[in-house]
Formats: structure tokens, sequence, C-alpha cells
């Protein structure tokens, strides 16, 4: 696949790609470059919402303190 630098510096994705890394209008793409000065297109699609979820809620709240007691404790190990 290919694709043509407009003189703004600007490209189109093919659409194969866009498909292949679920690109919708509006996501945003990471560049990589390689010691060997290969490029790496990395879609970075995820939002904050995502994560939400991924860590339970502890079964009794922790207040403040603890929790404060419990940083200071492990920067002290």
């Amino acid at each position: 696949m290919q694709a043509t630098l407009t003189s703004k510096g600007q490209i189109t994705i093919p659409k194969q790609v866009r498909d292949l890394l679920h690109l919708k209008i509006g996501d945003r793409i990471e560049f990589f470059l390689d010691e060997a000065g290969d490029c790496r297109v990395v879609p970075v699609t995820a939002s904050i919402k995502r994560l939400k979820g991924m860590v339970p809620k502890p079964k009794k709240p922790v207040s403040l303190s603890a929790m404060e007691k419990a940083i200071a404790q492990g920067a002290s190990e």
C-alpha cells in the first residue's frame, strides 16, 4: 500500500489500514521510529473511560489518613 504526501505534509491513511487499526474520525495515531529507521503506526484511541471498572472497589472504604499512612510506610521501605 502507498500514500502520497501533500505539500502540507499530510497523507491519507489507506482504508485497509484504517479498518485494520479500527480508526475513526478524530482518532489519534502515534508514530514510532526504531533503530533501523523503520516506522510503526499505533492507534491512540483508548479513552480513559474504558479503564473504569478494571480495579474492583475495596470491600471496606479506606480513609484518607489510612492511605497517607500506607504511602508513608511504603516510601520508607
